[in-house]
C-alpha cells in the first residue's frame, strides 16, 4: 500500500522511565487522529500483521504510532524466560508514557488518541485507557487478552471493540467474560473461520476495515460532533 503523498514517517525515540523505546510514527497529511499500537506476546513493531492494520488506517486519515513495548535487552530476556509479555503493568506503564508523549510531541499534540491492541497487548491497551481516561478517546483489540487487564476494565471510559477469530475458541471465551465487565459502549466482532492470527485468506483484511471502522466512528465523527 502506497504511502500518501504529505504524510509525515518518521523513526522516533519515545523515552518511558529509564528507558527509551523506538517506534515509527506515520502522521498523513490533515490527520486528526492518531492509534498507539499495543504489541504482545513476543511480537515488536515490526509484525507484519500489524503494519498491514497501520496501513489502512493511514490510507483512511489516521496516523499511527508503532513501538517496541520492551527495549532489545529486555526482548532478549523475555524470549528465554517469557515472563515480560506477560507484564501487564509494565506494558501499560509504557503506553500510558508513549501517549504523554503523543500529546507533546508537534506532529500528534492535537490529535485524538486511539488504541488497537494484540494479544497480550490488548490487556494492556485496556490498563492504560483506565489511565487516561480524558485522552484515549477509542480502542481496539486483535485476538487480545483483555481479561489481563483485570480490575481495570470496570474503569475504561473508551469504546471498545474486541475482534477475535471464530476459531479461536479459547480466546474468544475470554473475551466474552471481558466484554461483560466493560462499561461503555463496546462489541465483540467474530470474524468466522479465523485462527489467533488471522492468517486465513481475507480475515487480517476483515481485522483491519473493523478497526478503521470503529476509530473513524468514535475517533473522527465524534470530533466532528463536538
Amino acid at each position: 500500500m502506497a504511502r500518501a503523498s504529505g504524510a509525515q514517517h518518521r523513526l522516533v525515540q519515545v523515552p518511558a522511565g529509564t528507558v527509551t523505546l523506538e517506534g515509527d510514527l506515520e502522521v498523513p497529511e490533515q490527520a486528526r487522529a492518531v492509534v498507539l499500537f499495543a504489541h504482545g506476546s513476543g511480537s515488536s513493531r515490526h509484525s507484519p500483521r500489524n503494519r498491514f492494520v497501520a496501513q489502512v488506517l493511514n490510507s483512511v486519515g489516521l496516523g499511527t504510532l508503532l513501538i517496541d513495548l520492551l527495549t532489545p535487552e529486555e526482548e532478549q530476556v523475555d524470549l528465554a524466560t517469557r515472563h515480560l509479555r506477560f507484564d501487564i503493568g509494565l506494558l501499560a506503564d509504557r503506553l500510558v508514557r508513549a501517549t504523554d508523549w503523543l500529546t507533546r510531541e508537534p506532529a500528534t499534540s492535537g490529535l485524538r488518541i486511539g488504541y488497537f491492541g494484540a494479544s497480550t497487548g490488548g490487556g494492556a491497551a485496556l490498563v492504560a485507557a483506565a489511565e487516561r481516561p480524558d485522552l484515549v478517546g477509542a480502542v481496539v483489540s486483535r485476538g487480545g487478552r483483555p481479561d489481563l487487564a483485570g480490575a481495570a476494565l470496570a474503569r475504561v471510559r473508551a469504546p471498545t471493540l474486541l475482534i477475535v477469530g471464530g476459531n479461536d475458541w479459547q480466546v474468544l471465551a475470554l473475551n466474552e467474560r471481558a466484554l461483560e465487565e466493560l462499561a461503555v459502549e463496546k462489541h465483540l466482532a467474530i470474524v468466522p473461520g479465523a485462527s489467533h492470527l488471522f492468517e486465513e485468506p481475507g480475515a487480517l483484511e476483515q481485522v483491519a476495515h473493523l478497526a478503521a471502522d470503529w476509530f473513524q466512528r468514535y475517533l473522527l465523527q465524534a470530533q466532528r460532533a463536538t
